[in-house]
């Protein structure tokens, strides 16, 4: 038996229930886990509501570190005894051990520790492939502007120290000065407090009133109208997130009116749907973590005990960098 977090019906953070658990033997494709710390992400907070319904009872949590304990048949990358960190569905990682498809599941390097590995899977892989796989028409080269909302957060903070390693001049919107300055000390060539300033205004006035060729949105509603108005021609809208709510229906035809521009809706798990492509992904982000190009920065750790204060910090937005749950 095990101690993890379920809901049993959608709802806020008050749903959020530790409770004993079995945990058996991994079949085919499987792993068993032992946790050393948990991630924690907004897509947890979409879980929890039932914004993105889940079978119930549901466990919740896509990301967490620690030492494989058991090998199911079919398993040949991992090994009894590896460090181990990953991002995978099904949710379940807000727990102290589980079993869990090993697909998705990679080696941690020994120069990344554990509350590290926990933290960077999901928001690293969601950084790596929006700056290397969602690109806009012609790619992105040195010099070229992007704008990325929400930039002082998990995502954010990792999306702005590699984008200065590949010399994009990244423009972070925050909403308060104390996040706009984590942003700007963590790699943004430009910020901008969209509480205060008009967004749209400033970025005209960073580019040279040209736009900027994409940008990364995981706010929604909030930014939505205004980014489109923030791109050049052919430029690209990309959506990953809705923490302020999803974005109002529009017609198509507004599109052709901003430019011709393009509009696509990213996953993660679209990316890492093999495990080749998952590796190829991680091993980007390891890389980028041991070098220095990229630091995880975790200012926020919670007991697992206290994984409803975390979600109610992390929805009123008390959060910056990543956050874990510790065990």
């Amino acid at each position: 038996m095990m101690k993890a977090v379920q809901i049993n019906q959608p709802g806020g953070p008050e749903q959020l229930k530790i409770t004993d658990v079995a945990v058996g033997e991994p079949g085919e494709g499987q792993i068993r886990i032992r946790h050393k710390a948990v991630g924690l992400n907004f897509i947890d907070v979409y879980h929890r509501t039932g914004a993105y319904p889940l079978p119930l009872p549901a466990g919740i949590g896509m990301e967490a570190s620690g030492i494989v304990e058991a090998v199911g048949p079919g398993v040949t990358h991992l090994k009894v005894g590896d460090r181990a960190a990953y991002a995978s569905q099904p949710p379940g990682s807000y727990c102290e051990a589980r079993v869990m498809p090993a697909k998705t599941v990679c080696k941690l390097p020994d120069a990344i520790d554990f509350d590290t590995g926990a933290a960077m899977m999901l928001k690293g892989l969601t950084a790596q492939y929006l700056l290397k796989r969602t690109q806009p028409q012609g790619g992105l080269k040195e010099g070229d502007h992007v704008l990325f909302h929400a930039a002082a957060g998990g995502v954010g903070l990792i999306a702005c120290q590699w984008a200065r390693s590949m010399g994009l001049q990244l423009i972070g919107t925050a909403g308060s000065d104390a996040k706009c300055a984590l942003a700007k000390e963590y790699g943004a060539a430009h910020v901008i407090n969209y509480a205060t300033e008009d967004f749209v205004a400033r970025v005209k006035e960073i580019t040279g009133g040209k736009g900027v060729k994409v940008v990364y949105d995981s706010v929604g509603k909030d930014t939505w109208d205004k980014s489109l108005d923030c791109l050049r021609p052919f430029g690209l809208m990309a959506s990953f997130g809705a923490s302020s709510g999803p974005p109002a229906p529009f017609a198509p035809a507004i599109l052709a009116g901003k430019g011709s521009i393009y509009v696509t809706r990213q996953t993660l798990f679209s990316h890492i749907a093999t495990r080749e492509a998952t590796q190829e992904m991680a091993d980007d982000l390891f890389d980028a973590v041991i070098t220095g190009k990229v630091k995880i920065r975790i200012d926020q750790r919670y007991p697992l005990e206290q994984v409803e204060q975390a979600h109610r910090d992390l929805e009123a937005r008390k959060t910056t960098g990543c956050t874990i749950l510790t065990l």
